[in-house]
């Protein structure tokens, strides 16, 4: 078993919201839990409203989202995923950087996940079996990120790290987490 803190860094930002973002991610007969804990002003934080009928939908990043990344080292492809606090939430496959190839990997039929949200605190977890998209002996990377839209409107961005000029957690030099099984 594999497993990593995290505690993700907001994009350069003039407006960045009183919050933190930390959790743990890790791997475990090829089981993926990822747990995200956003705590602080979390009313100024534009949630979606939950969904009556949590499923798949498209471009969730365009407001508040919790994503990860994952990826073979050494390896152009990889996988992104999207969970909203809506309940919806996607599973993308890319060939290469930025959208090459990019499509819904529909060997993930459902993502259940869960949510809490309390004054100052809210959390979602997912457990993700790896086994339709990775084998259990494969090493995986994994970058954490989160788009963060405030009541107003404005969007962060929060990730391990960020490389590059822009917010960009396509780029593979950010999936900076190793796991095995």
């Amino acid at each position: 078993m594999t497993e990593h803190s995290f505690s993700l860094i907001p994009f350069s930002d003039s407006k960045i919201p009183e919050i933190r973002l930390t959790g743990r991610i890790s791997r475990n007969l090829n089981i993926l839990n990822v747990y995200y804990s956003l705590m602080g002003r979390t009313a100024e934080i534009l949630f979606p409203e939950p969904s009556r009928l949590p499923a798949r939908r498209v471009e969730l990043w365009r407001t508040t989202c919790f994503e990860f990344f994952l990826a073979f080292p050494e390896q152009p492809q990889y996988w992104e995923v999207n969970l909203s606090p809506s309940g919806d939430w996607n599973v993308y496959h890319m060939d290469a950087y930025r959208r090459l190839g990019f499509r819904e990997d529909l060997s993930i039929q459902q993502l259940p996940f869960t949510i809490q949200k309390e004054p100052e605190c809210f959390s979602v977890s997912v457990n993700l079996d790896l086994r339709p998209i990775i084998s259990a002996e494969q090493q995986i990377q994994a970058s954490i990120t989160s788009v963060i839209q405030t009541k107003d409107g404005h969007e962060t961005y929060w990730a391990l790290t960020h490389p590059g000029l822009q917010a960009d957690f396509h780029l593979r030099e950010s999936f900076t987490l190793v796991l095995e099984e």
